[in-house]
């Protein structure tokens, strides 16, 4: 039986950054903090989810979750492996934003069992950082990294953002320089996406900011593969990037269809065959765990075998036809012989010893590429 994951979402922050579109809140009080752990905790212990899993990966995401009294981490920690059977060697991961963690509170994480850290670097630009509304600057981040360090953190993975408003390929270049410097075990690179409603979204439509076009973009995602591979880090997955041995074992899990079961508010679940996800409004959250015990507004049957390809093609190892063919009782390659030919004569993916992969072009039309094995409407819920 595979493992499976927990994924708990924490959705408090000490302010909102510009882009952002995640289910998220202000910290305003500590009690309002108090009433979500109890109900995250309530939801958890109540949950009907196959509990006879073992569990290998649990994710602490966000929000902020090193905003957390670590007593509070200990707590939810203390539910999750009473209602599951948890490997010893679990990856247990905390993301962290520069400025929210000291010492005291990140060795208390460590003796919690808490072994990776994914930490919100997002630039080492100062007026791109303050541009963001991230509320930390890039000498925070350093000295977060320190800490991380001193405290015995030796798997640490840093996120970063290419396509900011002004940002120049000279910007991007210092942020990899600088990233490369101080050496995390793992990078995580996202390109700028703007959701409606956020303030970014009006700033661009308002003609006050304005975005590096799509082959500058290009060109950053590019030199990031190069610079990174120059530096010992192996591509695993599109946007992601290693030191051998320090792939992100929780979110492979959602790129391999593993079962990840997520708790809190608008975590998102997956059982093999269905997804379903929780309310998105925190105060409503709490309200319907304290009167249902559960909090899930959503449900659907998947189309696992189409699926398996849109995240498969992520990844560098790309999908094994006779893995394929043993999950599904498909021929892949012949069920889809017309859309693999047409972009093989593209460039845009390859067969290598029996995967079919994305090559390095086929990456950065990847959209392209999957909206020919799953239907649009699903390609943008899964990404979401």
């Amino acid at each position: 039986m595979v493992a499976a994951g927990i994924y708990l979402h924490i959705p408090f922050c000490k302010s909102r950054c510009s882009y952002c579109d995640f289910a998220t809140d202000v910290w305003r009080s500590s009690d309002a903090v108090d009433g979500y752990v109890d109900a995250l905790c309530s939801e958890i212990r109540n949950s009907k989810f196959e509990t006879r899993n073992l569990v290998d990966t649990i994710y602490f995401g966000g929000g902020t979750p090193s905003l957390l009294d670590p007593k509070q981490v200990e707590a939810i920690l203390s539910v999750v492996k009473r209602k599951f059977t948890v490997e010893p060697n679990a990856e247990i991961t905390t993301e962290m934003n520069p400025a929210t963690v000291t010492s005291g509170s990140l060795a208390v994480y460590r003796a919690l069992g808490v072994n990776r850290a994914s930490f919100g670097v997002q630039t080492f630009n100062d007026r791109h950082l303050k541009l963001l509304a991230r509320g930390h600057d890039a000498n925070d981040a350093r000295t977060t990294f320190r800490l991380l360090r001193e405290a015995g953190f030796d798997n640490v993975s840093f996120d970063l953002i290419a396509g900011l408003p002004g940002q120049t390929m000279d910007d991007w270049k210092r942020n990899l320089e600088e990233a490369v410097k101080l050496e995390p075990e793992h990078i995580s690179l996202y390109l700028l996406e703007v959701h409606e409603g956020t303030p970014l979204a009006e700033q661009l439509r308002s003609g006050r900011r304005s975005l590096p076009d799509e082959d500058l973009t290009a060109e950053m995602y590019e030199l990031m593969i190069d610079r990174l591979a120059d530096s010992g880090y192996i591509q695993y997955e599109i946007s992601n990037f290693s030191r051998p041995g320090f792939e992100s074992r929780h979110n492979t899990k959602y790129w391999r269809l593993d079962p990840v079961y997520g708790f809190g508010v608008s975590a998102h679940s997956f059982n093999g065959s269905e997804r379903y996800s929780n309310e998105r409004d925190t105060a409503k959250y709490v309200r319907l765990i304290e009167e249902n015990q559960k909090a899930e507004v959503f449900r659907e049957t998947t189309d696992a075998a189409s699926e398996f390809i849109f995240l498969g093609l992520r990844l560098n190892a790309g999908i094994d036809f006779s893995e394929y063919q043993r999950r599904f009782q498909i021929d892949l390659e012949e069920s889809y012989r017309n859309e693999i030919d047409r972009f093989f004569e593209a460039g845009l993916v390859e067969i290598v010893r029996g995967h079919l992969c994305l090559t390095r072009k086929g990456m950065l039309y990847s959209n392209e590429v999957f909206a020919a094995f799953i239907p649009a409407r699903d390609v943008a819920a899964i990404a979401n």
